[in-house]
């Protein structure tokens, strides 16, 4: 007793002390008395005797003890119920039996609690046969005893969630035995339903508890539909049974109508012939209760009745198609739904499947069954044509977000969701109608023709609906007359509209969208481009729509290039990239609106006129970045941190302009003299102003080094030959700043660029060694000699291995042979950054090491085959035979470790291929004495036997090595076969040979 009164005053003072102090102890003293073996004989006591609630009255507030004990109970059994003897499982059935009939009429939750612990054990009773089985005679007996049955309903109820819905979570009952138990409950399922019929007959004076005794029939009784249970009963027996009716009846009642509807649309999903039947009735659902529903803004009726007529409707699209009497009311009626005015958009989004499955079933009928089709789409079309208009109301933004007073608004998150999955449905029936009939709907309205007030929150919505059908529209090839658009444009660019500020933005954003969608249509119509761009030019000043208009611009130039060449709209365009500084935008937005205007100026037939214009276009990034390498902006970054912060993006803005403008530039015509290639005097600029901030304390900050880098690296790719003579100085700058900031991984990136495009030189042969060489030692680069360190620093593991993996891909032999101990150094630390658990860092390793396995591969073969003297083939064979243990042993542990995916598996399986055909080339050269087999087989032997104990199963140690090599000899005899086939004109890729499939399964295998 003692222990009971103690249990009963903690749980006192953690619910009811004032002192925070004293919860947190009380909260912890209950935690460790759970654990404890006491803790079953206290909490059964509590549940099951009167004698401490008689002893410590007050302690009893609102069965908050007995709830405690319930919970404590269900918490043991969970973790500890397998444990429990077979006597002790008995007796504890028993007490929680009588806690059930004991407390069937308290609190509710209390008894739920119970019995969730009662399905538990009986769940973990695997002593008995048919542990099910022994709970329904128990509940047998509890029905005799007074107020037995509302326990019994409460058992019912949940038994079959604990067995068929709980099975992710309950990790203490056995997987397989839970199929085991559904069957074993779904044979009581009669016995369940006539249970459940007989109280539903029976009478109470007190309508509330009539409405309450009535919510637990159909709580329970959907427990047993999601259980299966009407799969057990005759076939064609659900339509007339008692149980359906009583469902029915029960939408009538307001305290049960949401369990009444999931009911049905639980069975609707799982018996396909309730649809027909629910079709049938649902001219009475409609009567009966949607119209008061519509007329009295009753939202839980109206979306309830939306959600059971949608899933009917889905349930049998073939049903609908027919376009029965009854068809045609459902669909009345979920257009009802998608028009009633609610405040949010969740009852129409409940209706939208429906639409969509009955668009797709109509427009995917056979085509050799036109008759059907026609009749379908005849039949349908006022329908969809009416859904359409409903759809165009529901899209508009509410009355809150119209008269908004912001400068810009966004649009409601429910909105923006409702639309985005409106638009597969605005799709389908623009499909359905024809583009000409949905466009004639859209631009449907007195606001055309200029002599009403615009109704701009129509306009939205119409814009909104116009835009995501334009792949539609524009592959119908339907003349669609445009001028609304444009006559939308002039007033817009006006500023004549009085309507609040912030919404006009969107209304800005939308038709900006329409505009880029339909840009080549909009440029065969407009003439004078001016109000166009001038529109555009506004709305990219507009932080909320200047996404839209930036696109929608680089449209523009790119499908009506022609006007868009008049001296008037050039300048426009300039105006605009010169406006770019000042408004911040952010970086991809101000690379459309430069991918705009480079390809216009780029290919202006004046060569002196695309000279100024560029340098107009660009004199706002040469002064900022002029800006940050002129004057001493230390100072400034000592005593105005945010100025100088300032200073550094406006510079990084301007890097990034440049090199999009340059990347853009990059194509000249061979036709023309390389005189009046723009990019010439465009570099003359831009190389000696970035060399000078590269030679600025200013780079330490991440922004602006990346920015110069992807600058440069864009100059690079795009300004071919031009750049040559710049190389040594270009590499020497990336390679000395990734000395100084080695945080920076984007020289090291950049250099991978350099390497891509020039490697092929071989006059440039010492300077990519020299390179090459400064990268490998740099402190950052040899610090990474653990998976630990690679996961701190996987961006810089990434770019090293894709410097490396390009410097072996493009750089001659005579240049790898070179560079013997460099490619030795990167091998070894790409095989310990292959087993970080970064999968990018990995993987980048990965890439390198089978980069590097390949290039000698081939070299190998070529000196096998006379082609070449084997220089390289002479280093590669030192430098595996130097660096295979470790390599073998990180590649072993990468695919054993608890990291490994799929990819990694293939990678992996990809190397060992590699490596074991390098091993049996080499028995065939005067290098065997370096490399052979045996030679793999120790490393392998070495790096199986150094594996953790955990990562192996018993006794598996002896026998990997063995079936590994035999695997492996049969995909290097696959992969040597496919590359000298045919004087290798027939190459298979990696792991495709029997041999190497059966290797990949072997890794697959082992992979834990």
């Amino acid at each position: 007793m003692e222990l009971q009164i103690k249990v009963a005053q903690a749980v006192h003072v953690l619910n009811h002390d004032l002192q925070s102090c004293n919860r947190v102890a009380a909260n912890q003293w209950l935690i460790q008395f759970q654990q404890t073996d006491a803790a079953w004989e206290v909490a059964t006591s509590i549940l099951t005797s009167d004698q401490l609630r008689a002893h410590c009255h007050s302690l009893f507030s609102d069965f908050e003890v007995e709830f405690f004990a319930a919970q404590i109970l269900k918490r043991k059994i969970h973790n500890e119920g397998h444990y429990l003897q077979s006597g002790a499982k008995d007796a504890l059935l028993n007490a929680l039996l009588l806690a059930a009939r004991r407390f069937s009429s308290g609190p509710p939750q209390l008894l739920t609690q119970i019995c969730l612990a009662l399905s538990a054990l009986v769940l973990r009773a695997v002593e008995h046969r048919k542990p099910i089985e022994q709970l329904f005679y128990s509940l047998q007996n509890l029905r005799s005893q007074d107020n037995g049955n509302i326990a019994v309903l409460e058992m019912l109820t949940v038994l079959p969630e604990e067995i068929v819905e709980d099975q992710s979570t309950d990790s203490g009952v056995n997987s397989a035995r839970r199929p085991q138990y559904a069957q074993e409950l779904l044979s009581h399922t009669s016995m369940v339903l006539q249970f459940l019929q007989q109280q539903t007959e029976i009478r109470f004076e007190d309508i509330n508890h009539l409405h309450e005794r009535n919510r637990k029939i159909l709580r329970c009784l959907l427990s047993w539909v999601r259980a299966g249970c009407f799969s057990e009963i005759p076939p064609g027996s659900l339509p007339s049974h008692p149980l359906l009716n009583f469902v029915f009846s029960s939408l009538q009642v307001s305290s049960s109508f949401d369990l009444a509807i999931e009911v049905l649309v639980e069975l609707v999903s799982r018996h396909e012939e309730l649809p027909q039947v629910l079709l049938y009735r649902v001219q009475f659902l409609k009567d009966a209760l949607l119209l008061p529903a519509l007329s009295s803004g009753d939202e839980k009726v109206v979306s309830g009745l939306a959600c059971l007529m949608s899933e009917t409707g889905q349930a049998a699209p073939s049903l609908i198609v027919e376009a029965s009497t009854e068809a045609l009311v459902l669909a009345d009626a979920l257009l009802s739904c998608v028009a009633f005015p609610s405040e949010d958009w969740d009852i129409a989004d409940l209706t939208l499947q429906f639409w969509c499955c009955l668009a797709s079933y109509i427009l995917c009928l056979d085509a050799h069954d036109v008759e059907r089709k026609v009749k379908s789409e005849r039949m349908f079309f006022p329908v969809f044509s009416a859904l359409l208009d409903a759809l165009l109301l529901r899209i508009q933004v509410d009355d809150s977000t119209y008269e908004g007073d912001g400068v810009s608004l966004e649009l409601p998150d429910g909105l923006v969701n409702f639309r985005m999955s409106v638009s597969e449905l605005l799709v389908e029936i623009c499909q359905l109608l024809g583009s000409a009939a949905y466009m004639q709907k859209v631009f449907l309205g007195g606001w055309v023709s200029g002599n009403t007030a615009i109704p701009w929150k129509e306009v939205e919505a119409k814009m909104f609906a116009f835009n995501v059908v334009a792949e539609v529209v524009l592959q119908d090839g339907q003349n669609c007359n445009l001028s609304v658009i444009l006559h939308l444009v002039t007033i817009l660019s006006s500023g004549a509209s009085d309507q609040p500020k912030g919404f006009m933005c969107i209304v800005y954003r939308s038709l900006a969208d329409v505009i880029g969608s339909y840009s080549k249509w909009i440029s065969t119509l407009q003439t004078d481009a001016r109000p166009l761009l001038l529109f555009l030019a506004a709305g990219i000043s507009r932080p909320s729509c200047s996404s839209a208009c930036a696109s929608a611009l680089r449209k523009i130039c790119e499908d009506a290039s022609a006007i868009v060449f008049e001296p008037a709209n050039l300048e426009i365009l300039i105006w605009i990239g010169e406006g770019l500084e000042k408004q911040h935008l952010p970086m991809e937005d101000e690379e459309e609106v430069v991918s705009a205007v480079a390809p216009v100026l780029g290919t202006l037939p004046n060569n002196e006129l695309k000279h100024n214009l560029l340098t107009r276009l660009l004199s706002s990034s040469y002064d900022a970045i002029g800006n940050l390498i002129n004057g001493d902006k230390e100072h400034i970054a000592r005593e105005n941190p945010a100025s100088y912060i300032q200073i550094l993006n406006s510079a990084a803005r301007g890097l990034n302009r440049m090199g999009t403008m340059i990347s853009h530039l990059g194509t000249p015509s061979s036709k023309g003299p390389v005189a009046d290639d723009p990019l010439i005097p465009l570099l003359g600029i831009f190389w000696p102003m970035v060399e000078k901030l590269f030679k600025t304390k200013h780079m330490e900050n991440s922004d602006l080094s990346a920015a110069a880098c992807r600058a440069v690296s864009q100059a690079i790719q795009s300004s071919g030959q031009h750049f040559t003579t710049l190389l040594p100085t270009v590499l020497d700058c990336l390679s000395t700043n990734f000395l100084s900031f080695q945080s920076h991984e984007c020289y090291i990136r950049t250099a991978s660029i350099v390497v891509e495009e020039f490697g092929h030189r071989e006059e440039y042969g010492p300077l990519f060694i020299s390179t090459f060489e400064r990268f490998t030692h740099a402190a950052s680069i040899v610090a990474l000699s653990s998976s630990y360190i690679c996961d701190q620093e996987p961006d810089l593991v990434e770019a090293y291995a894709g410097f490396t993996s390009m410097f072996v891909r493009r750089t001659s032999k005579k240049v790898l042979a070179a560079s013997g101990s460099l490619l030795e150094a990167s091998l070894q630390k790409a095989a310990i950054c292959c087993t970080a658990m970064h999968r990018g860092a990995a993987l980048a390793a990965m890439s390198y090491m089978s980069c590097f396995l390949e290039a000698s591969l081939a070299s190998l073969l070529e000196y096998m085959t006379n082609i070449s003297e084997g220089a390289f083939s002479g280093v590669a064979v030192q430098v595996i035979s130097n660096s295979g243990e470790g390599l073998v042993s990180n590649v072993v542990y990468a695919l054993l470790g608890t990291s490994a995916m799929s990819r990694q598996v293939h990678k992996s399986a990809t190397i060992m291929q590699q490596l074991a055909a390098i091993c049996c080339l080499s028995e065939r050269t005067s290098w065997t004495g370096l490399l052979c087999w045996q030679s793999l087989h120790g490393w392998l032997r070495s790096a199986v036997h150094a594996l953790p104990v955990e990562y192996l199963r018993q006794g598996e140690t002896d026998i990997l090595v063995p079936s590994w090599l035999k695997a492996l000899a049969a995909a290097a005899s696959d992969y040597l076969e496919s590359k000298t086939c045919n004087g290798g004109k027939i190459d298979f890729s990696h792991m495709q040979g029997k041999g190497g499939r059966g290797l990949e399964a072997l890794d697959t295998g082992v992979c834990r």
